[in-house]
């Protein structure tokens, strides 16, 4: 992970997933909020999901949200999180449809980047 950035820091495009991210996290109440970016700019916006039955993260949520959309690849991710980190599976699923070295942007509730790192 690197240091903090500022989200000022980022390209329109990324600090537009990170707010749709925060969004989501905030209109759904829900622990997590995720936005992908797909080849063709389309975005995918997620929560996390609780039932009893099936418990996923807003990422891979949104990742599956972009597979089943038609996504062939993506070129950006974002997490809104309390979390200090990211799973493992969380950026596995970022890798598996974006390949290795996607950025993935954490930010904290109040929108701050706090880490970038690389789908592995």
């Amino acid at each position: 992970m690197t240091e903090s950035a500022a989200l000022g820091a980022l390209d329109a495009e990324d600090r537009k997933i990170v707010t749709l991210a925060r969004s989501a996290r905030a209109r759904n109440g829900v622990a997590e909020g995720a936005a992908v970016r797909d080849e063709t700019g389309r975005t995918y916006v997620a929560g996390t999901v609780s039932l009893d039955s099936l418990k996923l993260s807003a990422l891979r949520t949104a990742v599956a949200m972009a597979v089943a959309s038609g996504a062939e690849s993506l070129e950006a991710a974002a997490v809104v999180s309390s979390a200090e980190a990211l799973p493992a599976e969380d950026l596995s699923a970022v890798a598996d449809l974006g390949g290795a070295g996607t950025p993935v942007f954490l930010a904290g509730t109040d929108g701050e980047i706090r880490a970038q790192v690389q789908a592995n």
